[in-house]
């Protein structure tokens, strides 16, 4: 089944697998928060226990050097979509209120990503990803 939209998480692929996998939970989070149509319907056994929604459609997750994720920001933010971000001094935090004083106190341009979360209209996407390999 094509979707009308596609959901791209952009990770630096120098990372730790437990940070990879730390910031690609993060990015999905503040995606289904801008995005809650994402969510699927929830899910019922046969004995009749229900569990939480989950993503209704695939999330293709890509790896990308400091430099090609400081161009797909630039892609993103050019176009306008609505994106999260994660940065590397946010290993360092240890709540939400402390993330956001971290990134307020950081010029654009000084920004050290390492995650991009995306969700928008699939051309519009394929588009801001174009040229990036799936994460190994």
């Amino acid at each position: 089944m094509m979707y009308p939209t596609k959901t791209a998480l952009i990770l630096l692929d120098d990372l730790a697998a437990w940070q990879k996998v730390n910031i690609a939970a993060f990015l999905t989070g503040g995606l289904m928060h801008g995005f809650p149509e994402m969510a699927g319907e929830a899910y019922r056994d046969r004995d009749d226990h229900y569990y939480l929604a989950t993503i209704r459609e695939p999330v293709f997750v890509y790896g990308a050097d400091a430099q090609t994720m400081r161009r797909t920001f630039e892609r993103a933010r050019s176009r306008g979509i609505p994106f999260s971000i994660y940065t590397r001094p946010l290993f360092a935090t240890s709540n939400d209120a402390d993330n956001r004083a971290s990134v307020a106190a950081t010029p654009t341009a000084e920004l050290d990503l390492v995650g991009l979360g995306l969700h928008g209209e699939r051309k519009l996407v394929d588009k801001i990803v174009n040229g990036l390999k799936f994460l190994a």
